[in-house]
């Protein structure tokens, strides 16, 4: 997954994309009211970045059975609510081709990812079917982002989705270009759950689409 930073420019915000062609996010789970989570975040030093509206399509290949295999391909249709310098908020809409690789270990989400920005979400999708690719399922959510201060030079990110069909669910996030990190990376992830009065215990490893598919 390239990382995004967002940086004002002018009237506007701008993306600003690493160099590096991947980097594996940790991420943590768990299926929890919002409402708490809302009034713990308030007690902390944290920070609302926005709200976003996601339509994830999920592919299966030709050539191999990605639920066997542990990994995604997604076209990702993104509502994103901006700050604006001269008014309330401001829509910017975006998609991107998202590849993610099989879970890295067994106590996290962890996977390596590859994302790029799509200019034309139609002319993607037509791609992927002349070439085999068929659509697996949609997984459509509301999301609302934050970031929490860990450390004075970590931060990590926290998300609150409605998921359609599956409910209200919180996610911790970072990520790291180094494979070693990642236990290191997931220990403090664990701590940023309990700051919000979650057990790292009842985290969810399976997917948003692997939960829709049960249904």
């Amino acid at each position: 997954m390239r990382r995004v930073k967002w940086v004002q420019q002018t009237r506007r915000l701008i993306p600003i994309r690493s160099q590096e062609s991947y980097v594996y996010e940790v991420e943590l789970k768990i299926r929890a009211s919002h409402d708490p989570i809302e009034s713990a975040l308030a007690k902390t030093d944290s920070t609302y970045v926005g709200h976003v509206k996601q339509r994830d399509t999920y592919y299966n290949a030709p050539h191999r059975d990605f639920a066997t295999t542990d990994e995604a391909l997604r076209i990702r249709q993104e509502e994103r609510d901006l700050p604006d310098a001269d008014e309330d908020k401001t829509a910017s809409t975006t998609t991107e081709l998202t590849y993610k690789g099989p879970r890295i270990d067994s106590t996290s989400k962890t996977r390596k990812e590859h994302e790029v920005a799509v200019a034309n979400d139609t002319a993607a999708a037509a791609i992927l079917d002349e070439l085999g690719f068929d659509p697996a399922a949609t997984v459509v959510k509301d999301r609302d982002i934050y970031t929490i201060k860990y450390t004075d030079d970590t931060t990590h990110t926290v998300v609150l989705d409605s998921v359609t069909d599956l409910g209200e669910f919180v996610e911790v996030e970072a990520t790291t270009p180094t494979e070693s990190d990642i236990p290191a990376v997931r220990s403090a992830l664990d701590e940023t759950l309990t700051v919000l009065g979650l057990d790292p215990d009842n985290q969810i490893r399976t997917s948003y689409l692997g939960l829709l598919l049960e249904e």
